[in-house]
């Protein structure tokens, strides 16, 4: 087997174990990346601290990353400041800053490579400190020794294309979907986060168990914004009660369970989902947190509208 086939079989295989550990829709920790991935009985790691990596066992580039600034912390790179507005705001690339001011250092050389030879990566973009949304795949797609920055454009997400040939629309068409997830992964993360990663409702602490649960949908134009006071961290079970009308939230935060469930006895789980009405949901540390009281207005009419 060629050098280059090995790192193809390696690549994919990078691809798959990335997008196992994401399927959760909760984002990356740097303890969950740290092991790496299994390839043929070795472990191959899948970044470093630096953010430019190549494992070992590799001909190219497989990971770039940007981290989230911890507030008040040092920003090293433009990038960290600037690529989610880029992907928000663009419809094509982003940039990605070179590893210190020389352009031909090796982890900066590794990006030209990557660029040249048209390989598929992945990205880890930082979405909270020390959490990141995996973005595959992405490539390379331009190189400039002056600016001090690469180009990365992303592919179709979930295709593993060996070489980048997707067209100017493919791009764009990625974009969005980017920007979709993303809008998704960094709600969640700030809303669950607003609430010490504990349900507003049974205080349940596993993140990977909460979902972010809008007040109002987002595809309202007026109040659907992915703002924290529009969402409420929720159970999964407890999500889909309310998102079905079954438990609604006035705006002075008091729980209200539909008379459907209140009639029925049926287990434990039923008693418990009774026993929440008129509990308050537990609210943020930080007053401008809270739920919104005009959208909880208006989603607690609905829940009376369908009582």
């Amino acid at each position: 087997m060629s050098v280059e086939d090995l790192d193809t079989r390696m690549r994919l295989a990078a691809f798959e174990h990335v997008r196992g550990l994401s399927a959760s829709g909760a984002s990356l920790t740097a303890a969950r990346l740290q092991p790496g991935f299994n390839f043929n009985g070795e472990r191959i790691p899948l970044v470093n601290p630096r953010g430019i990596f190549k494992p070992r066992q590799m001909r190219f580039l497989l990971s770039i990353k940007t981290v989230f600034p911890t507030p008040g912390g040092r920003v090293w790179y433009d990038d960290q400041r600037e690529v989610h507005r880029q992907i928000f705001e663009g419809d094509e690339t982003i940039d990605y800053s070179f590893m210190g001011q020389n352009p031909d250092a090796r982890d900066n050389h590794l990006l030209r490579e990557a660029w040249e030879a048209q390989k598929p990566l992945i990205y880890f973009l930082g979405v909270a400190p020390a959490r990141y949304h995996a973005i595959v795949p992405a490539y390379i797609i331009g190189w400039d020794a002056l600016s001090l920055k690469a180009q990365v454009a992303f592919g179709v997400p979930d295709h593993d294309a060996s070489g980048f040939a997707e067209s100017a629309p493919d791009r764009r068409y990625a974009m969005r979907a980017v920007k979709q997830r993303l809008h998704q992964v960094t709600f969640r993360e700030s809303v669950i986060a607003a609430y010490d990663s504990r349900c507003a409702i049974s205080g349940l602490p596993e993140p990977l168990l909460l979902d972010a649960a809008h007040i109002i949908a987002d595809r309202h134009e007026l109040f659907g914004q992915p703002v924290v006071p529009n969402g409420i961290p929720l159970s999964k079970i407890l999500h889909a009660a309310f998102d079905s009308h079954l438990i609604g939230i006035d705006p002075d935060y008091r729980l209200h369970v539909s008379d459907r469930l209140l009639e029925k006895n049926d287990g434990p789980m039923l008693e418990a989902l009774k026993r929440l009405e008129g509990e308050t949901i537990r609210r943020p540390l930080r007053l401008q947190d809270y739920p919104d009281r005009d959208r909880l207005a208006i989603r607690f009419e609905r829940f009376k509208a369908v009582e």
